[in-house]
């Protein structure tokens, strides 16, 4: 009790009352007015500017003082959650195993993201002597560096929302976002350091955190296939103990401790690698750990990060530029596409040149390392406050024109290419529609009651105001050979008719729908539909709950990072070869293998044909990986 009365409660927490309102209030306002596609962090920056200068009183104030630590802590948090974005086993599936060929560079996404990556490098820094001859400003390789960086964060949703993150394409645009964080982070750690602290032997100790980074790794490799500690893990990991959470805080701090021993300017790369790290060691675990994660992160650090970028924005400081400000602007704008869109041809050859274009103008995007990096570049001097300010619009703006250009130039049509059409708008078709949409594929959802065909749109899924029954309907969306269709509209009659009208008008020959009873099902086996009995699915659940409940959990509850597919080999290369002559991923088990009607559970000395269809458990790294190897 004599501690709690020695505890003092005269701090103000007004200032901290303020920012946490403001956001908790931003997000939830967005979403009332339908303004999901605006990052709720711009809107932080630009209220976080008033609120500076009207509520959280003087930076001399000790509450001011604490938001300045917490606004620290949310970058901290920000770039060990960029690090963890990057998904280590996605890059490692992309080094090349084959000679080298031209056409093998240009389908490699690793290789085109670091010549991407070098182009853009090049670009900026000729692009930052062209701008110094209109405003002076100290470093030129610096000033090129901050214009190279890009936003996984804005880039990620994007494609996520457009169901291209599983593509080819977009998986060559998150390579390359990942490989620019990863090469801008590390070039301006020592450019940072050097201008610091000069060309000094002191450097090495940068590469001392590499190692530490390297050790950590090896060590945490042995750690997770401890038996005990993963017993003790999983005992502690939930209610009061929150050990994974505990064990995570540590790591940051550990790399972001021995980042100040050597300098400032390395605290960005410390939190980096920390979540980097992490990233390696999160498999099946990381579903929830992300969200306890993303819960600190984004649920309050990082929010007062931004807010207080918004609240030091000096307006002022851009009086330094006299009349070439708005001329000034402009061509950083310019340049800052520029050096995103050039590159971006690289994709041309395999995606076409409008998509190309469309996906340097996302490439574009910058957010928080263009903060970050001016920022640092401001407090060693070699950025002026006005600078400073310039790069802070540019975040703004950026961030609000690419995603904008990307969906005007590469317009995502629903009605076009490989997709799943839900006929009904059913729970069931919401819940599947919505699972299809976490693993990267499109789905299409059919419904006649125009509320509910609302009500579906306001939560981001795809809909079609249409009647299962008209054949127009279906020319409308273009229905092909190769689209599964998921008949599931609630009434058994109706899901006949339109199995019927769908088997026999149009030849469809890809349908699914539910038999509620023994008459349906014999219906739908006379018309080639593939029939789910909901009976026996229940039965069935329940027995996977008694019989291996750990299996049925890890395929139900993990779905988003590990999934069984199906793949038809079609690599020429692959016939003939035996399984233990293909390097399967690590994080790849291979199940079973059909060949005609037959199956087989494989072993070492398997052989594989042509056409063979293999049963694969994994992450989806490990399953793109799989399916490079094999089509």
């Amino acid at each position: 009790m004599n501690l709690i009365l020695n505890i003092s409660f005269h701090f103000d927490y007004l200032p901290l009352l303020v920012v946490a309102a403001l956001a908790w209030l931003i997000p939830m306002t967005l979403s009332l007015a339908r303004l999901k596609k605006v990052p709720s962090v711009i809107v932080e920056i630009i209220l976080g500017y008033f609120i500076g200068r009207y509520l959280l009183g003087s930076p001399e104030q000790e509450s001011y003082r604490i938001l300045e630590f917490l606004a620290l802590t949310g970058f901290i948090f920000l770039m060990f959650m960029s690090g963890l974005e990057i998904n280590v086993d996605q890059i490692i599936a992309s080094f090349p195993r084959k000679k080298l060929t031209y056409s093998r560079f240009l389908k490699n996404p690793l290789l085109i993201g670091i010549t991407f990556f070098i182009i853009t490098l090049i670009l900026s820094y000729f692009g930052a002597v062209l701008l110094s001859s209109l405003v002076n400003f100290k470093n030129h390789w610096y000033f090129a560096l901050i214009m190279v960086t890009t936003s996984v964060g804005i880039i990620l949703p994007v494609l996520k929302n457009r169901g291209e993150i599983s593509g080819r394409f977009g998986q060559m645009m998150i390579i390359a976002a990942a490989v620019a964080d990863i090469f801008s982070i590390i070039l301006f750690t020592f450019t940072a350091f050097i201008i610091k602290s000069g060309f000094k032997i002191e450097i090495v100790l940068i590469f001392a955190l590499f190692a530490i980074f390297f050790i950590f790794y090896r060590l945490g490799n042995r750690f997770v296939k401890v038996h005990l500690f993963k017993k003790i893990g999983f005992q502690l990991s939930h209610a009061a103990s929150q050990l994974s959470i505990r064990g995570s805080m540590l790591l940051i701090l550990i790399f972001v401790v021995l980042s100040q021993y050597i300098g400032e300017e390395v605290i960005l790369l410390g939190a980096f690698l920390s979540g980097l790290l992490l990233s390696v060691f999160l498999h099946k675990e990381r579903s929830l750990l992300m969200v306890k994660l993303d819960g600190m992160g984004f649920g309050f650090f990082i929010p007062v990060f931004f807010i207080m970028v918004g609240a030091k924005f000096d307006p002022a400081a851009l009086l330094e530029f006299d009349k070439s400000l708005v001329l000034f602007l402009v061509l950083l704008l310019i340049t800052l596409f520029a050096v995103k869109i050039i590159p971006a041809f690289l994709w041309s050859r395999l995606f076409g040149y409008k998509k190309a274009v469309a996906g340097g103008f996302l490439m574009a995007s910058r957010l928080s390392l263009i903060i970050a990096a001016s920022a640092i570049g401001l407090e060693l001097g070699i950025i002026s406050p006005g600078i400073n300010s310039c790069f802070i619009i540019m975040a703004v703006v950026t961030c609000l024109l690419s995603p904008v250009f990307y969906n005007y130039l590469n317009p995502g049509d629903v009605f076009t290419g490989d997709k799943t059409i839900i006929i009904g708008g059913s729970s069931t078709g919401v819940l599947l529609a919505r699972r299809l949409k976490v693993h990267g594929k499109a789905a299409l959802i059919v419904e006649k009651n125009i509320e509910r065909c609302k009500e579906m749109r306001s939560k981001g899924l795809d809909v079609v105001s249409g009647d299962g029954l008209d054949v127009e309907m279906y020319n409308k969306i273009k229905l092909a050979p190769v689209n599964y269709v998921v008949v599931e509209t609630g009434d058994d009659k109706l899901n006949v008719k339109i199995c019927e009208l769908l088997r026999k008008e149009l030849r469809h020959e890809k349908i699914i729908s539910r038999a509620r009873n023994l008459a349906i099902e014999k219906t739908f086996k006379s018309l080639e539909v593939e029939t789910i009995d909901a009976t026996r699915v229940l039965a069935t659940t329940i027995e996977n709950l008694i019989v291996r409940p750990t299996t049925y959990h890890t395929l139900v509850e993990t779905f988003e990072n590990f999934t069984v597919e199906e793949i038809t080999i079609t690599n020429k290369e692959v016939d003939g070869l035996r399984v233990k002559e293909i390097p399967f991923h690590k994080d790849a088990i291979l199940m079973m293998v059909k060949r005609g009607n037959n199956f087989y559970i494989p072993h070492g000395d398997t052989y594989f044909r042509i056409g063979d269809t293999i049963h694969i458990f994994g992450t989806d790294s490990a399953l793109e990986d799989t399916r490079r190897k094999l089509k």
